[in-house]
């Protein structure tokens, strides 16, 4: 197998591991379905995967990659109908809308500026730089559910299938920004594989309730 047959094969499975996790945005909104509202829950999440999404398609399209490509258009429609099935079911809309246009005037504003700026490998490596910092944020987020964690030594709150998951993408990513040799991608991806790690390690250090039970059967 060559090494472009590596890249190919290695950036559809990544492509198609990536899309399965963004459709696990589905069964939220069924909850919303049957519920017939969002309760207390914020849309928070789905505007800023919509605003991640966008920026790493822009950035796909710079460099002409159109794995990167393909999965953000399809990442960002579906974070867009999450939205607005969040806002269906919405009692505090808001808020939400207030989030969603402020992340569109941002979005907005960074497809201007790639269309105007003259040194593309600048505007690459600015793209390139938000793309990967929004993304280190979004693998950061967890820390204050870790340190919850760790309090309470107990993983029972900690989503399993989502870690494994997220570990699993992480890791593709990572391994295709090595083979393409990009940084950006494989900094934030480096960083999702040693999170998602150690948030598996926790349910070795801090078993739940029902393994300690299954134990002492």
């Amino acid at each position: 197998m060559t090494w472009l047959n590596i890249k190919e094969a290695l950036a559809t499975t990544a492509s198609i591991c990536t899309i399965l996790q963004f459709l696990a945005g589905t069964l939220v909104c069924k909850k919303y379905f049957q519920k017939g509202t969002t309760g207390d829950s914020s849309g928070f999440a789905f505007v800023a995967c919509y605003m991640s999404c966008s920026l790493w398609l822009r950035y796909g399209l710079l460099i002409g990659d159109s794995s990167v490509v393909l999965v953000n258009i399809f990442g960002s429609l579906l974070q867009l109908s999450y939205i607005i099935v969040f806002l269906t079911y919405s009692v505090k809309k808001a808020a939400t809308l207030k989030q969603l246009s402020a992340a569109t005037c941002f979005l907005v504003i960074v497809y201007i500026y790639c269309i105007y700026e003259d040194d593309k490998k600048l505007a690459t490596e600015r793209i390139g730089f938000l793309s990967c910092s929004l993304t280190i944020l979004f693998f950061a987020s967890p820390l204050i559910m870790l340190a919850h964690v760790i309090k309470v030594r107990s993983a029972e709150t900690l989503p399993f299938p989502i870690i494994v998951a997220s570990l699993v993408v992480s890791c593709q990513w990572f391994a295709y920004g090595c083979l393409i040799n990009d940084l950006f991608i494989q900094i934030p991806n480096f960083m999702g594989c040693i999170l998602s790690a150690f948030q598996l390690s926790l349910f070795l250090i801090y078993p739940t309730k029902q393994s300690n039970q299954s134990y002492m059967l």
